[in-house]
């Protein structure tokens, strides 16, 4: 192996192992994770001004809380112990709602409808389209944040698990195995290839995208980007262009991956246009959101083989509908939106939690804001 490629492959390493190292330690001792590690190790990003400093931030009073928390709430208990956590439920009474100035986990429109002095709601995941696009959050502006770059590591592992699979062609043997049949590549005529010096282009070079990137070169990859907010990336990206560029760089990549999140200019940019600028030979995979991609364009492509297949962790509709074509293609590969889920991502989504619960009661600068006019 190049020195080169060993040192790079060291980089990328030593903070997995480090990261690993940090929660394993904290489940040991009982305890959570140090959020300050977490932070460093996961690179968040720190909002430039202090909570404190928004129009109408107090210590909050009353929280709103998804069900799906429940378990959270005494050791949340201890970080505001002035606050009333309240648990989201069919009974849950309208005027705990209307009174809630906090919620961690709870967007849905009828709550917001309900919840008027909502001023901070901490998102449990990095998708906002749901929450941001809402109207009244528009109109009301409160302060949103959520899980930016928190499961990028499991997402990349998800990719690359993703692209051996479809290069290696993993999934007809797998497929076989089920029939206790042994199908060498040349009775199938497959041809398994390499991913190294193959080329993939990364639409959307944020925490998920970079993720993937850095991995994607130690595999030998050569990696180009899009991304909406400039031209800057890490030295393991040979070429990072903006959005209207797609077309153009999409001729040239032999995996595409999406991580967009999903905005108004990002819905449907998969479409029928796009896949008509890929090479017959390439693969495209989606982790970012299913509608981003124009399903029934999809499957024209793969069943005109303008495309040799497509991996998707996200669909359109999601669950994808079990009459879908999509299913039954042998150059397809469905995981069901999983590749955001590990211990390790679940255990820096609490630590994340809890730190920024901390920070909004301190009044001290939040992690990870939402840009809501950007959508993510």
């Amino acid at each position: 192996m190049p020195v080169g490629r060993a040192a790079h492959r060291s980089s990328f390493i030593l903070p997995v192992i480090a990261l690993t190292a940090i929660v394993c330690a904290a489940r040991a001792a009982d305890a959570p994770p140090d959020a300050t590690q977490l932070i460093n190790e996961v690179g968040l990003h720190v909002d430039a001004h202090p909570v404190r400093e928004r129009p109408g931030w107090k210590s909050p009073r009353r929280i709103l809380v998804a069900a799906v928390m429940h378990d959270q709430i005494a050791a949340w208990q201890r970080i505001a112990p002035r606050a009333r956590f309240i648990e989201i439920s069919a009974n849950t009474p309208a005027r705990d709602i209307a009174e809630a100035d906090a919620s961690i986990g709870v967007c849905s429109p009828d709550i917001v409808a309900q919840a008027r002095k909502l001023q901070w709601i901490q998102l449990l995941a990095a998708g906002v389209e749901r929450c941001v696009q809402q109207p009244l959050i528009k109109e009301r502006r409160p302060l949103i944040t959520n899980m930016q770059r928190v499961a990028a590591g499991s997402m990349a592992e998800h990719v690359m698990g993703l692209m051996l699979v479809l290069s290696r062609k993993l999934n007809v043997f797998i497929a076989a195995q089920q029939h206790a049949e042994w199908h060498a590549p040349e009775d199938n005529g497959l041809t398994l290839e390499d991913l190294e010096g193959k080329t993939l282009l990364v639409v959307g070079l944020g925490g998920i995208g970079t993720e993937v990137a850095k991995r994607a070169h130690a595999f030998g990859m050569r990696v180009i980007a899009t991304r909406a907010s400039g031209r800057e990336g890490p030295d393991y990206v040979s070429y990072v262009g903006l959005p209207n560029e797609l077309p153009t760089l999409s001729k040239q990549a032999d995996f595409i991956v999406n991580c967009l999140p999903l905005t108004p200019a990002t819905t449907g940019v998969f479409n029928a246009g796009f896949f008509a600028t890929m090479k017959p030979s390439a693969y495209f995979l989606s982790v970012g959101r299913g509608r981003s991609t124009v399903t029934a364009d999809l499957v024209a492509a793969l069943k005109d083989h303008r495309i040799a297949g497509a991996a998707l962790d996200v669909t359109d509709p999601e669950p994808l509908p079990s009459e879908s074509p999509l299913w039954a293609m042998q150059n397809v590969i469905i995981t069901p939106h999983t590749s955001a889920y590990s211990p390790i991502a679940d255990e820096i989504r609490l630590a994340v939690v809890r730190e920024n619960l901390r920070r909004y009661v301190a009044g001290e600068p939040m992690l990870s804001v939402v840009d809501i006019d950007r959508g993510y």
